[in-house]
């Protein structure tokens, strides 16, 4: 039987990372931190054993407590600020990686959501929403 290989990289391509082995888990998370660090209303991150975890390039860290207690580390390009992974001190062997920093998580499901209480509403698309398939051809209005 293989190893599943990954890798990923930040925007710029200033970091990348190669991953051996299959995640513990894949979330969803709407936890405010995570909505801040996404600037959307959640992230979607693989968690993976460190050891499994190999990294490349310049990172910056931003550190903080958790509602828990625990110490969160964030990791994060230091060129394009793209998010790399995240640590917390509750399981210090493992690291979280963001899907869309992967080149390929087409085999990656959303296996839990946390935080779902904190979800905000709009954070879902409505049936009714406009969808293109490629960035449309169109300017706002002004207001």
């Amino acid at each position: 039987m293989s190893v599943m290989k990954r890798s990923g990289r930040c925007m710029c391509g200033a970091v990348s990372y190669k991953i051996e082995g299959d995640p513990v888990v894949t979330a969803q998370c709407h936890c405010e931190e995570c909505r801040r660090l996404s600037g959307t209303g959640h992230t979607v991150g693989a968690m993976f054993r460190a050891d499994q975890v190999i990294i490349s390039g310049k990172l910056g860290e931003y550190v903080y407590t958790s509602a828990n207690s625990s110490q969160v580390t964030k990791a994060f390009c230091s060129g394009c600020g793209s998010p790399i992974y995240g640590r917390n001190t509750k399981a210090p062997d493992h690291m979280t990686l963001p899907l869309g920093s992967m080149d390929n998580a087409d085999d990656l499901e959303i296996q839990v959501v946390i935080f779902d209480r904190d979800k905000p509403h709009w954070d879902a698309l409505p049936e009714t929403a406009a969808v293109f398939e490629t960035q449309p051809d169109w300017k706002p209005e002004k207001v």
